[in-house]
């Protein structure tokens, strides 16, 4: 079977830096305006509020996802508290990351349910309460570690039922989204489509668009133009990209990518540059 995250990751990737490792005790806000955060508990009961609503009870040791950016309050004892391990995450692209745009807003996972994630937790927890040189590093990409195996976790039990992450569960549709990842230079069409997912070609447009949410040529240059903006921000020539992502010349990734974002990709990069 084809790395269904390789291509995804070596295009967009994500880093972890870890913020507190500790208890928190009573009630305590946490909020970031541009990053993710995912959260360890290794001791402790906790409730969890989203916008003054319940979310969640934590009553065993469990993982907290926010992959995008959202306030959230955590009510523990305020005497005892609960121990925590809590990093930033930072998804290349933003909001546009495919992996980061993919996963719902909030996950939550009892820890014992991620399958092997053992080790790696008991490492990264005798590293959290200790004071020896490199922590910070080890401790940020063994959180990093932790997440991907996250996304194991949601692929393999099928955990998210529509969109990127349910169509790479898929056992057909995700030979298709591997070879757009990996090739997007790639002139496909949707027999060509639909014969790397071994699947007849209107099958293959009805099942995709119903797992995924769109259609494949829509995905297809969701994807090409997602490539486009990290390459912009990377100071690339519009020459070079176009080439890249699998479009004929300048003026046609320019009309894909007005469609795509509503600007030109001049537009578009000045206006990332004003806001870097």
């Amino acid at each position: 079977m084809p790395d269904r995250l390789a291509a995804l990751f070596e295009h967009f990737s994500v880093t972890a830096q870890v913020f507190n490792t500790g208890a928190l005790c009573g009630i305590n806000d946490l909020s970031d305006a541009d990053t993710g955060q995912l959260h360890l508990i290794s001791r402790g009961e906790v409730d969890i509020f989203h916008d003054g609503k319940p979310a969640a009870q934590i009553r065993e040791p469990s993982l907290l996802l926010y992959p995008r950016p959202r306030s959230h309050r955590f009510v523990t004892d305020s005497r005892h508290g609960a121990d925590f391990a809590c990093a930033h995450l930072r998804f290349d692209g933003g909001v546009s990351h495919p992996v980061a745009a993919a996963l719902p807003e909030f996950v939550c996972l009892p820890l014992a349910d991620i399958d092997g994630a053992r080790n790696i937790l008991e490492v990264l927890f005798d590293e959290a309460i200790s004071d020896r040189c490199g922590r910070q590093a080890l401790l940020d990409r063994l959180f990093e570690v932790v997440l991907i195996q996250v996304l194991r976790q949601l692929m393999e039990s099928r955990l998210v039922k529509a969109g990127l992450l349910a169509g790479l569960s898929h056992e057909r549709l995700r030979h298709a989204l591997v070879a757009i990842h990996a090739g997007p230079e790639q002139p496909w069409t949707l027999e060509r489509l639909a014969k790397v997912a071994g699947m007849s070609r209107t099958v293959f447009v009805n099942t995709f668009h119903e797992v995924i949410g769109i259609t494949p040529g829509q995905y297809l240059q969701k994807w090409r133009i997602s490539l486009a903006q990290l390459a912009l921000q990377r100071g690339q020539s519009l020459k070079l990209i176009a080439d890249a992502v699998g479009y004929s010349s300048e003026a046609a990734l320019s009309r894909a990518f007005k469609t795509q974002t509503g600007s030109s990709p001049r537009e578009w990069r000045q206006s990332f540059d004003s806001r870097s």
